[in-house]
């Protein structure tokens, strides 16, 4: 719920805050929440696990670093020498290796930092692709629709940023009650049902001009945010439930770090994309 609540949340903030100030403000607010952290940290936070201090494996964090580093790197670049470019396929290659290198050596050690050996539970598996499928949607559509209404529908910043707040409401109402309809429905009927409705949304948006009213727009996001949410949370808790406690941390560790490589992923794709149709509109005028 908090992943998603921000996620939908964030560019209606960021709008708003590039509406009255300068975008250096976007860093300078992040200053007293980050206090505010580190003085709860400080006071209130303990251990409730045993520190076993285990041996750091330089190895597999460099590996770690380079490998997914250079895949996202290697996606980012697509926007700006395309998809062919020997530079683009050569990084991404490396990267994949890399990470063949990586995931394999974690495997066969005992202390591994991520443990992909859970990978080998099915619903651990199918749960952890779910999510990290829903989020890549989620953030590419929270990318690239301040675009649309700025660039596409003339929109100010402000006004963008009050008209993906209704989406991020939304988004935060349906976090909230998805839990209950988990219980409710079980994981098959309620993922099923939220991919069903963000596909609706998709379509609702693939259908929009530059002439395009408003509340459609408004009502395409917000229906993709009904939507999300719905497939999220059931996705996983369904996949983190078959874990036993020994390597829940190990799966929510996984799942957490998938997602943002995943998100940053997502958003490199949709920049090239963005770019490729901004070229092929040029090509053809």
């Amino acid at each position: 719920m908090i992943i998603m609540i921000a996620s939908a949340l964030g560019p209606t903030l960021t709008d708003l805050i590039l509406g009255f100030l300068s975008w250096r403000w976007i860093f300078f607010l992040f200053i007293p929440f980050l206090l505010i952290g580190l003085l709860i940290t400080m006071k209130f936070l303990v251990n409730t696990t045993a520190i076993t201090r285990p041996k750091v494996d330089v190895r597999a964090v460099i590996l770690s670093t380079l490998s997914f580093g250079s895949l996202v790197i290697g996606v980012s670049l697509i926007s700006n020498y395309g998809w062919t470019s020997p530079v683009v396929i050569s990084v991404i290659v490396i990267a994949i290796i890399l990470l063949i290198i990586y995931i394999k050596s974690q495997i066969g050690t005992k202390q591994p930092i991520l443990n992909f050996r859970i990978f080998k539970i099915p619903e651990f598996r199918i749960g952890t692709i779910l999510v990290v499928l829903n989020f890549s949607i989620v953030l590419s559509a929270l990318y690239l629709l301040p675009m649309f209404w700025q660039k596409g529908l003339l929109v100010s910043v402000t006004l963008t940023g009050l008209a993906m707040l209704p989406g991020g409401i939304i988004n935060a109402i349906t976090s909230a009650v998805s839990g209950n309809l988990f219980n409710r429905f079980g994981v098959r009927k309620l993922t099923s049902l939220g991919f069903l409705i963000s596909i609706i949304g998709i379509v609702l948006l693939m259908h929009t001009t530059n002439h395009s009213a408003a509340w459609y727009v408004i009502l395409a996001h917000t229906i993709i945010m009904i939507g999300m949410p719905l497939a999220m949370s059931p996705a996983q808790t369904y996949g983190l439930s078959k874990l036993s406690p020994q390597v829940s941390s190990d799966g929510s560790t996984i799942m957490n770090t998938f997602q943002q490589i995943a998100g940053a992923i997502a958003t490199a794709v949709s920049t090239s994309l963005l770019s490729l149709g901004q070229h092929l509109i040029i090509y053809i005028m």
